[in-house]
């Protein structure tokens, strides 16, 4: 049996989130906010602790600073049960932080990268690679260092048995390849949401945007930024409606949707079930401040699809 059910090659760096009125005035004039949290930030981080808290088994391999951002992310990855021993601690670089504006259903965020593109093949461990069913890559467009190398990872991946996934998120340099594009056929899951999906293809509607991302060989699941989504694989698609939930912050959402897609189709679900339960996740997550503390178990994702079905 493998060590791990999940893998996540990812970015992890704290999350300052401001809420409130968080338009800034420059001028050097100074506003007042309603609240500031410093929390678990990064794509792969977020989806590596909702997956943990769904019950998988989940390492971590990333890069951050010997500082105090850092030692926050470990603490902080490590306490919710993913495994830190892939994560590489590099005294000379920064770890990332993004400072996230968030307003309501909306938000904004200013990242300062620091290690978080540092990733690359030759720091990480490939025994872990070769132990876990299913590698997942975060945020494709900011690990720089890592992208060049991924189709040797994941021909690795598959000739050991694991399946693969990626999630695109935000491309700061507005280009929407990078490599992106030709890797999709050695990528079992693509999970984009409606905005990647568009820029990526350079296709508006987003149902075509999605069928065109799902003929490169993925089975593609799009988050909606309303909630919900929509999965196709072959001939077949599914779409799923979001959950009410009490809004508080939307941050990580996504990334929370993406856990739980992927312990759906770890687990065998159906296509359908598999989108269910990642909007269920995508959903309650928004519970609360930051994009974990509000991260749902697998039996209160099941209620709540329960109790709207």
């Amino acid at each position: 049996m493998a060590d791990f059910d999940l893998l996540v090659l990812g970015d992890a760096n704290p999350d300052l989130i401001v809420r409130g009125d968080v338009t800034p005035q420059f001028g050097q004039a100074e506003k007042l906010v309603d609240q500031a949290d410093l929390v678990i930030g990064g794509s792969g981080a977020i989806a590596a602790c909702g997956a943990a808290r769904l019950g998988l088994r989940v390492a971590f391999a990333g890069v951050v600073g010997e500082d105090v951002f850092g030692r926050f992310m470990l603490d902080a990855l490590a306490e919710r049960g993913v495994d830190i021993t892939g994560i590489v601690v590099d005294p000379n670089r920064p770890t990332g932080l993004s400072v996230v504006l968030s307003k309501g259903e909306d938000r904004a965020s200013l990242t300062a990268l620091g290690a978080i593109a540092d990733l690359r093949e030759g720091v990480i461990d490939h025994a872990l690679l070769r132990s876990s069913r299913h590698v997942h890559v975060s945020s494709y467009f900011l690990q720089a260092g890592l992208a060049a190398d991924l189709p040797a990872l994941f021909r690795e991946a598959h000739e050991a048995g694991a399946s693969t996934s990626i999630d695109p998120n935000w491309d700061p340099a507005d280009d929407w390849d990078g490599g992106l594009l030709p890797l999709l056929s050695q990528t079992d899951c693509f999970l984009p949401n409606s905005v990647e999906a568009r820029a990526i293809t350079g296709v508006d509607d987003i149902d075509v945007a999605a069928l065109t991302l799902a003929e490169r060989g993925s089975v593609v699941a799009v988050k909606f930024g309303q909630g919900g989504g929509l999965a196709l694989w072959g001939d077949e698609v599914v779409r799923s409606e979001s959950i009410p939930a009490d809004v508080v912050d939307t941050t990580g959402a996504g990334d929370s949707f993406d856990a739980g897609f992927l312990t759906g189709r770890l687990a065998g679900l159906p296509l359908s079930r598999c989108l269910q339960l990642a909007v269920a996740c995508g959903s309650l997550s928004t519970r609360a401040a930051g994009g974990t503390a509000a991260q749902p178990t697998m039996d209160e994702a099941v209620a709540a699809l329960e109790s709207v079905a």
